[in-house]
């Protein structure tokens, strides 16, 4: 999936730029991932989806206002604007494990349509191969998504939620219960963390939802910020790069 959005990316940097061909256009690519520390997939697909500069244009972004990362208090981070996506995604997923007293769970990213598995602990292979792409309703973390609102399944083992495959994929490994945070921004999710439990849930306390919830707002807020600033500074780099290339 990742490489499915880089080959298209090198394709439209080396028409756009006039580049020598697509091993120029993955250097330039790979070059710009490293010097901003955004991962070479989520690059390709800022290319893909961000609408082109004008022709001949200097700038890509030349109207663009840039922001200041926000706080994220409760990470135990240095600092929002300091930190690389996956510090903070790291931090997030371990601040939810302390919430909800667990030490298995993932974060998973909104794109094209669906959850990209992104991060993960005390999970086996065939969960995270299992749910590395999330698109269907029949998930927690889908139907969280979908009413942009925490899920709590009290018993994986009968819940209706899942279906057959997906109850199999998380019973396996060893999963009894689980929570679901969107990690939200101006209506919209950007992210999923989930928490898995060895025991079936009473549910939580509301000391814990609501902490989950500031979490999940703090954390989105920075999603935000780090796909409109973050990587808009990344593509701009990569504009004059190529441009100078030619």
């Amino acid at each position: 999936m990742a490489r499915a959005a880089v080959e298209p990316a090198q394709r439209i940097l080396v028409h756009r730029y006039r580049l020598a061909g697509p091993s120029e256009a993955f250097e330039l690519l790979k070059q710009t991932s490293q010097r901003f520390n955004i991962k070479l997939h989520t690059l390709a697909d800022a290319v893909l989806r961000v609408a082109e500069p004008d022709a001949g244009a200097g700038q890509w972004f030349p109207r663009r206002a840039r922001f200041a990362a926000p706080a994220l208090p409760g990470l135990a981070l240095q600092g929002a604007g300091s930190e690389g996506h996956a510090v903070v995604l790291r931090a997030a997923l371990r601040r939810v494990l302390h919430v909800t007293e667990t030490d298995m769970g993932n974060v998973q990213l909104a794109e094209h349509g669906m959850l990209r598995l992104e991060k993960h602990t005390g999970l086996n292979r065939h969960f995270t191969d299992f749910f590395a792409f999330v698109q269907d309703s029949t998930t927690a973390c889908a139907q969280a998504a979908q009413q942009r609102q925490q899920i709590t399944v009290k018993d994986v083992e009968s819940a209706d939620i899942f279906d057959d495959d997906s109850r199999h994929a998380i019973l396996q490994a060893g999963s009894r219960s689980a929570h679901s945070l969107p990690l939200t921004s101006r209506g919209q999710v950007l992210g999923m963390i989930s928490s898995h439990h060895e025991r079936p849930l009473a549910g939580l306390s509301q000391t814990q939802l609501t902490a989950l919830e500031e979490t999940g707002t703090t954390v989105g807020r920075w999603l935000h910020w780090h796909r409109h600033t973050a990587v808009l500074d990344a593509l701009e780099h990569l504009h004059t790069t190529a441009r100078n290339h030619r």
